[in-house]
């Protein structure tokens, strides 16, 4: 893989770009947009095994008076916290008469089912078995191997991350009518970045790609600058791996916030009303700096949250129509790639 130029990496993180390029006058990227690169990159990330593990949300999302709710791969999935703090869960439809678990409080560490008082304390009762589960500081996951169908692992694969007690974290969460595959297709299509989001990229640049082999070289590489302003940027050097069948990390290499990595999962919840596959996309963001004033920022961390989430839905906004639209093209026989 030959890698181009790096971008700099000054005294200052923001550049001004002089002559900024309308958006209709960018170099097309349609032709180095192989679908066959694409296409190959995502065979090598489904096959690639997760132990069973999907992720239900995010770790501040179960709180102390009440569980975390998902459906994962068409099952009711609850997660809380035990009288030790630890987290537990298990099945979301309570096994006396199926009452919804999602909907019942937590008291002292205790499920209490509201329809009729079935108290689970995060061990086998009454005929509810618990899942594997497990909290990585960011992500909340559980462990559904008749939905996995793969061999099994204590833990979630771990990825490359800073460390939490120095970065800023943020978690967002969508669903889409699309399957998981398509949420990783998106993101292992680099190249759309400047043209399909021009309101946070430009001057995008895919300077590396993988070949046909599953090697650890198996990555994106892209130089590209991050919009403040129409003419205020950031540039960056960044690459793009699919250590799994359901997550792709893009992780910043060079630049400002080197070190930093955004994971994006996607979780399938289900099919819909029309028999169509939902995905739900739990995208997480370790921001890193080494400048003094990134302390300060952190201290600011839930003011930024809600910008950090307003960015990340106006962007999924767009990809959720470009998964959607290719899952609708695999319905109508056509290979999206």
């Amino acid at each position: 893989m030959k890698h181009g130029r790096n971008p700099r990496s000054g005294r200052y993180p923001l550049r001004l770009r002089r002559r900024p390029v309308p958006w209709d006058r960018q170099p097309p990227t349609w032709r180095q947009a192989r679908p066959a690169v694409i296409t190959g990159a995502l065979k090598r990330a489904l096959a690639r095994p997760s132990g069973n593990w999907y992720v239900v949300g995010a770790t501040t999302g179960v709180r102390p008076d009440r569980p975390l709710a998902r459906t994962v791969a068409g099952l009711e999935v609850v997660v809380w916290r035990d009288a030790r703090g630890r987290l537990v869960g298990g099945p979301g439809a309570c096994p006396h008469l199926g009452a919804p678990l999602a909907a019942s409080p937590v008291r002292c560490g205790t499920l209490v089912c509201h329809w009729h008082g079935l108290a689970l304390d995060g061990t086998a009762s009454a005929g509810w078995e618990p899942l594997p589960v497990h909290d990585d500081g960011v992500l909340v996951w559980v462990r559904l191997d008749a939905a996995g169908g793969e061999q099994p692992t204590p833990v979630p694969a771990p990825a490359a991350r800073p460390p939490l007690s120095t970065a800023l974290t943020s978690v967002w969460q969508g669903v889409g009518v699309c399957a998981p595959e398509d949420v990783v297709a998106n993101r292992l299509d680099p190249w759309h970045g400047a043209w399909f989001h021009p309101y946070s990229f430009a001057d995008l640049t895919v300077v590396g790609e993988p070949g046909d082999a599953d090697d650890e070289d198996d990555r994106f590489v892209v130089d590209v600058s991050f919009r403040l302003t129409r003419r205020l940027v950031v540039p960056v050097r960044a690459e793009f791996t699919a250590p799994g069948p359901r997550t792709v990390v893009m992780r910043i290499t060079d630049g400002e916030g080197t070190g930093s990595v955004v994971e994006t999962h996607a979780t399938p919840l289900g099919a819909d009303g029309h028999g169509r596959p939902r995905t739900a996309v739990v995208e997480a963001v370790l921001a890193t700096s080494g400048r003094p004033g990134f302390t300060l920022a952190r201290r600011l961390a839930p003011a930024l949250r809600p910008l950090m989430h307003t960015a990340a839905a106006r962007l999924w906004r767009d990809d959720f129509a470009y998964a959607e639209r290719r899952r609708h093209l695999r319905d109508l026989g056509r290979n999206p790639g």
